[in-house]
């Protein structure tokens, strides 16, 4: 199942049951998981581990160098898990410090183009549709959506279940379960397609549109605004990790 024009180092760990295409390049210190398949011109090289049944379409690059300037060298380690699909042309960078990582979950959907830059922290059940952007140290939580050509600025943050619109310059963090959109992007409403293909409750829903309400609607502080949720919405646990996202928040939130 390897194609005899991929150049694979001999010190490279590759699992049953995986295909490698034409012309792939693997280097020394790669794993990939069984079950994987790289169809051709894919390249993978650094300390990068690969779960199981990931796949991966032509041209991508996975594991390289970081492009921060402040790279010294060292161990920098991409971790991957399972069963992410990786359309063409999509690049995944290692981090940039010694002993630290990118790493991405399982069950991703990363559209061509896409980028996740150094000192990511990607989850699972993500989208990211074509020419989405993630700088370094972005952190982007289960089941959100990044809309195509949306740009993520470093250190930024995308809530569980959030959705960017496409087009979208993020600079701020996007609160979980909100929809955001426009340059720069502002929180909307709250992603009711999201929840409801997520099987939130509708009791969640509820809470969730008076916590935006009260977080967007009311000209209020960040800090009242919380003190309100906390006495008035339910303490349900999405309510309870909207309020801790926000409060944790360090670039502040797309407003």
């Amino acid at each position: 199942m390897i194609h005899p024009t991929a150049v694979i180092h001999p010190k490279a760990q590759i699992a049953s049951g995986c295909e490698v295409g034409p012309y792939c390049v693997i280097g020394e210190h790669v794993t990939i998981g069984e079950g994987s398949k790289l169809h051709s011109h894919v390249v993978i090289d650094g300390h990068t581990t690969l779960g199981k049944r990931n796949e991966i379409f032509p041209f991508a690059s996975i594991g390289l160098k970081s492009q921060d300037l402040k790279s010294k060298g060292g161990i920098t380690r991409t971790i991957i898990g399972d069963d992410n699909t990786f359309r063409e042309y999509v690049t995944i960078h290692s981090a940039t410090n010694d002993g630290d990582a990118t790493t991405v979950g399982s069950r991703n959907h990363i559209l061509a183009y896409c980028h996740i830059a150094h000192d990511c922290r990607v989850g699972s059940h993500i989208i990211m549709s074509n020419v989405g952007t993630l700088a370094g140290h972005v952190t982007v939580e289960d089941h959100a959506i990044v809309g195509g050509l949306a740009a993520v600025h470093q250190f930024c943050r995308i809530g569980t279940m959030a959705i960017i619109g496409g087009c979208s310059k993020v600079v701020q963090d996007v609160p979980p379960f909100m929809l955001a959109d426009g340059n720069p992007a502002e929180t909307r409403t709250v992603n009711k397609v999201g929840l409801e293909r997520n099987g939130v409750s509708a009791e969640a829903q509820e809470a969730l549109k008076k916590c935006y309400k009260l977080l967007f609607r009311e000209g209020l502080t960040i800090a009242n605004a919380l003190t309100r949720i906390e006495s008035e919405a339910p303490p349900l646990p999405e309510v309870q990790h909207l309020v801790q996202f926000v409060r944790s928040s360090e670039r502040g939130i797309s407003k």
